[in-house]
């Protein structure tokens, strides 16, 4: 099945008042390209992180971004450690005292020493708590973001499949067009000899019959419309392949289909027929176009 390049992926989980929060974004590119950027406290998970992304997509510029909070939530995990505030009080007047200074000790006076404040431990300083509830929400948003590239390519495909089925709507015009094109140099041909035979200038019926066979050879395009319509088969059955590769297999096909078209193009005395291949020509460019972002 054909899987779009492009493609976005979320998760999101909060728990014991962290929450967690992962984005994948995914890109055309030719190789698979694989950027990380975490939080501090998972740096050392990194490689984890890649091998998880790298085991889904084959191709594509993906861009994996963790953030990692406290949960506004949640209360604040602060308290006041009532001796210490007596303590930097006692300090104050003592100061005031020694100095012979006597100012009123105020609220913000306090608040400017640090240790009456007490922080429980943190969540967030706990990096193997942190990645198992990390590691499950990354998974996550990877299928998320595998389900996009489906999705879209399931999309893709049903454009190729359309155009597809024109290219061979239109191979069958061209079959019919070129029986007329034997019919129309043999004409040329035979306008020719009669204007020779009217100059009593002789001429050999044997060559006359050998041009005619070497022009129906030169124009006979049976073949090339036969691998053409072989190169569409592959092709849409190629795109309901689950292998890796798919988006490079279409490629060649298309550049095989590219040149069957030319080759009838160049083989044509029919300007209608000439018409015909730049629709063919026009469908595949954009085929060719969309299949830049196929995995």
């Amino acid at each position: 099945m054909l899987e779009s390049m492009t493609g976005y992926g979320s998760a999101e989980r909060v728990h014991d008042g962290v929450k967690a929060l992962v984005e994948l974004r995914s890109v055309n590119n030719r190789f698979a390209e694989i950027g990380v950027k975490l939080p501090r406290q998972l740096l050392s998970y990194e490689l984890e992180v890649r091998e998880m992304v790298r085991a889904r997509f084959q191709r594509g510029k993906i861009s994996v971004y963790v953030q990692v909070q406290m949960d506004e939530s949640e209360p604040l995990q602060t308290s006041v450690n009532t001796e210490k505030a007596s303590a930097c009080r006692r300090l104050l007047d003592e100061l005031a005292l020694a100095s012979g200074v006597k100012p009123e000790v105020t609220l913000d006076h306090l608040l400017r020493f640090s240790e009456v404040f007490e922080s429980a431990a943190s969540p967030l300083d706990d990096s193997e708590a942190l990645w198992a509830l990390v590691c499950p929400i990354v998974l996550e948003a990877v299928e998320k973001l595998k389900e996009m590239r489906r999705r879209e390519g399931r999309e893709l495909l049903q454009d190729f499949a359309r155009r597809i089925a024109e290219i061979d709507d239109t191979l069958t015009l061209v079959s019919t067009l070129s029986e007329g094109n034997l019919e129309t140099v043999r004409r040329k041909l035979a306008a020719k000899v009669e204007a020779v035979a009217g100059r009593d200038i002789a001429y050999s019926r044997d060559r006359l019959e050998m041009e005619l066979v070497l022009s129906a050879d030169r124009l006979d395009i049976t073949e090339e419309l036969t691998r053409f319509r072989s190169h569409n088969k592959f092709f849409l059955e190629e795109m309901h392949n689950d292998e890796s590769g798919t988006g490079r297999k279409l490629n060649f096909l298309l550049q095989e289909q590219l040149r069957e078209a030319n080759t009838i193009a160049s083989k044509s005395q029919s300007a209608e027929i000439s018409q015909k291949v730049v629709h063919i020509k026009e469908e595949l460019e954009k085929i060719r176009e969309q299949l830049q972002n196929i995995e």
